[in-house]
């Protein structure tokens, strides 16, 4: 299956309008849509963490079943509008892609994140990530509060 509608996670309104003119021309800030899976989504979260080769099926499983839980999921995305390929993903809520580090986009992400966070009523953000992406997370203000254990249930 291969998602044609590019329905967003999320209402666009929720996106802060003052990360938007922060970012370089040619970049927007938009939830992340039904379509993303064709925009490089899963390939900006490897930078992150093991992310299983899905397929797009899965994928577009996995977003409507985010789109249905009532606005508990807000995935924040950065495109790149010049490539020639079409819009790319280059980072999203959690990360920057490497090559384009220096833009400040995991700060604007953040402040993003914590403006919807604020419009919805959230008493906080959460951000999950490795341990050597700390140090990162720490200078855009964050502070670290508990250690996450699991156990993978899909490699």
């Amino acid at each position: 299956m291969v998602a044609t509608d590019a329905e967003p996670l999320f209402s666009p309104s929720l996106i802060s309008p003052d990360v938007q003119t922060k970012l370089p021309i040619g970049y927007a800030c938009r939830p992340l849509q039904r379509t993303d899976f064709q925009h490089g989504h899963l390939h900006v979260l490897r930078d992150l963490a093991h992310v299983s080769d899905i397929g797009e099926e899965k994928w577009v499983e996995r977003f409507d079943w985010m789109n249905g839980c009532n606005g508990s999921y807000f995935v924040v995305v950065i495109i790149d509008e010049k490539r020639e390929a079409g819009k790319q993903i280059v980072a999203t809520a959690t990360l920057s892609y490497e090559k384009i580090r220096g833009k400040k986009f995991g700060l604007l992400l953040i402040q993003a994140l914590d403006h919807i966070g604020e419009k919805v009523g959230c008493y906080k953000n959460i951000l999950d990530c490795r341990p050597e992406k700390e140090p990162f997370y720490e200078k855009c203000g964050l502070i670290t509060s508990y250690l996450e254990l699991e156990i993978a249930m899909i490699n």
